[in-house]
């Protein structure tokens, strides 16, 4: 589809994105090949493969790539991500997270290494030109940030670039000792466009009328958004004295009450930092008005848990959702199109919204 519109880069002059981009499947579909083949994805964390031999299948983004890819650690402990589909005739190869001494496809018997070589194949004595390096498994381009790992198809742009400003912000932070949490971790349906929840997450401006709780742990007028070129963060600075970071001098935030670092990174996940922990949000698109959104907490503190912003996340993506299902409703009128950025609050969604206008225009 060709775009029909434009976010003007001054953000005094612009309008936001229209309507028919968060109801449209055509734009539903255009994102999938445009947007998502083309970004990096939190897929899984080290611990999923954790000793030599492991392997761990995962679909990429369920419901709009449904990519069935493999996460292995080989003898050498080394850690990779591969296709896991087999290159004989298609089956899974791996179809539950274990540990193996090789991968084998259960239909055929072809065998692969844990780096994805091809290793043996009964009953192809005849074939000629076999094998070739068609016959091992794809390699598909991945990255670590602590214990997170990142996965992309045909990335449009460096892991390292992504990840930029978060190396430079928290890298202080105990990242390596953070442990999974699954009380804590749950998937909520949210019935609306996957770009609208994160219009949502981008701006703090709504916090005052939404969510009481939080924006009585955090000062709104302190409240900030700093732009980056493919993601941004959210600061979050405390109301009083309590449950804030203790940043090293090294921090370009020292002798703020820091409590919360929002980052949001194109185009769909969010990785919120507390004193606690980090509660990593995957959206991850369904429907044109349909959205799962992951919530994942990784915890090194547990002593500092349920206090300060990091504090009834649930409750807050209930507030979230409520709000966003409103708009997705709104989407569908005949007499709203476009609206306007607050310059002073919206910088999030504008930024956002110019990326997937480039995005979205290089079909």
């Amino acid at each position: 589809m060709p775009l029909s519109w434009t976010i003007d880069a001054d953000i005094r002059r612009a309008a936001t994105l229209p309507a028919e981009v968060y109801s449209d499947p055509r734009w539903f579909a255009a994102a999938r090949e445009r947007v998502f083949a083309r970004s990096w994805q939190l897929v899984a964390d080290t611990d999923a493969v954790r000793v030599p031999g492991a392997t761990y299948p995962f679909t990429l983004l369920e419901g709009i790539l449904d990519e069935p890819l493999l996460l292995t650690r080989d003898s050498g402990d080394q850690v990779h991500c591969l296709s896991n589909v087999c290159t004989h005739r298609g089956t899974l190869v791996c179809e539950h997270a274990g540990v193996q001494p090789a991968l084998r496809c259960r239909y055929h018997g072809r065998r692969f290494a844990h780096d994805g070589r091809f290793l043996s194949m009964p009953e192809f004595e005849g074939a000629e030109g076999f094998p070739s390096p068609a016959d091992n498994l794809a390699k598909v381009p991945f990255g670590t940030w602590g214990k997170l790992v990142f996965a992309a198809l045909d990335p449009a742009f460096p892991l390292a670039e992504l990840l930029a400003e978060m190396d430079a912000r928290v890298s202080w932070l105990p990242l390596h000792e953070a442990v999974f949490d699954p009380v804590r971790s749950r998937d909520y349906l949210v019935r609306a466009n996957w770009a609208l929840y994160c219009d949502n997450y981008l701006e703090g401006f709504h916090i005052p009328y939404v969510h009481a709780g939080l924006a009585g742990a955090l000062d709104y007028g302190e409240y900030r958004t700093e732009l980056f070129p493919w993601a941004n963060l959210q600061l979050g600075v405390a109301s009083g004295g309590d449950d804030v970071f203790d940043l090293p001098p090294s921090s370009p935030d020292h002798g703020q009450q820091i409590a919360a670092y929002y980052f949001w990174l194109f185009p769909n996940t969010m990785l919120n930092v507390y004193p606690w922990g980090i509660s990593a949000n995957v959206v991850r698109p369904l429907a044109p008005d349909r959205t799962r959104v992951s919530f994942l907490s990784y915890v090194w503190d547990p002593s500092r848990l349920d206090r300060g912003a990091g504090a009834g996340l649930d409750r807050v993506e209930r507030e979230d959702e409520a709000v966003v299902e409103s708009v997705q409703r709104g989407m569908r009128s005949r007499l709203y199109h476009r609206g306007r950025y607050s310059p002073s609050r919206e910088q999030g969604p504008h930024h956002f919204h110019r990326l997937l206008e480039r995005f979205l225009g290089e079909g």
